[in-house]
């Protein structure tokens, strides 16, 4: 950093101060000030859709590993003699296919990328943010300088014209950045609508379509499988299965 850009920033800083504290009048704007606030409670949304957004494709990818690694299990307990085997092997060959579906490149093209996007606008957003402020320190800056030369003249007669003319060409400055960002930020936000709504109608196409495929995939492997039994039959079935564990000398401690 030059020492020209230091001493800009050391003032800055202290007029920042100076404002705070009630030492310095400070410009205010309501117009911008709201425009502003709206913009950053409109980038903490985007970013926060943009990671549950990435977090829903991550879910999909984790989950259908999970099932495979149910399959491969399943595959484990079976051997070829049993009826249950061809079944295993339905199931782990569908499950792999269902794989497929989280690689979804219209969820990324439709959802992710225009999610995405919108957010990548907001850093530049907030720098040319933080210009317009750093101007404004700068105007107001230069304003008190004028007011305590008006206040306490100075001998040098030169000191307040030159005053003057720093502080106009730091209000035209600021004027003109400030006037550019309050015309632009409410077209920034506005334009939410035409990034988010098809974003999430395509939300909701990519997950009814996953659903539909998922279910499809697993309705095919029902021929595999015996009719299913009542509840009470499930029932019978479990206690059964229980009981035969329970005759087991195994399962029980003989008393010495």
């Amino acid at each position: 950093m030059s020492w020209a850009g230091f001493k800009k920033n050391l003032n800055r800083a202290t007029t920042t101060v100076l404002s705070k504290t009630g030492n310095m009048d400070r410009t205010e704007d309501k117009e911008f000030e709201e425009e502003e606030k709206r913009a950053k409670q409109l980038e903490a949304k985007a970013e926060k859709l943009h990671k549950e957004a990435n977090g829903y494709a991550k879910a999909l990818r984790e989950m259908t590993a999970a099932q495979i690694r149910i399959a491969n299990t399943l595959e484990q307990c079976y051997d070829d003699s049993q009826s249950m085997a061809a079944s295993g092997i339905k199931y782990k060959e569908t499950i792999t296919k269902m794989e497929q579906l989280t690689e979804d490149d219209a969820y990324r093209s439709t959802v992710l990328e225009p999610i995405g996007r919108y957010y990548s606008y907001f850093p530049e957003i907030n720098e040319a943010i933080r210009r317009r402020n750093k101007k404004l320190l700068d105007y107001d800056n230069a304003r008190s300088k004028v007011r305590k030369l008006v206040e306490k003249p100075s001998e040098d007669s030169t000191k307040l014209p030159r005053a003057e003319h720093e502080a106009n060409a730091a209000r035209d400055l600021y004027e003109s950045i400030n006037a550019q960002l309050t015309t632009e930020l409410p077209k920034v936000i506005d334009s939410r609508v035409a990034y988010l709504d098809p974003s999430f109608e395509a939300i909701v196409k990519s997950q009814l379509s996953f659903a539909q495929d998922s279910f499809n995939a697993l309705e095919s492997l029902r021929q595999y499988f015996p009719p299913e039994p009542q509840d009470y039959e499930l029932e019978q079935q479990a206690d059964g299965i229980l009981q035969q564990m329970r005759d087991l000398t195994i399962c029980g401690l003989t008393k010495a």
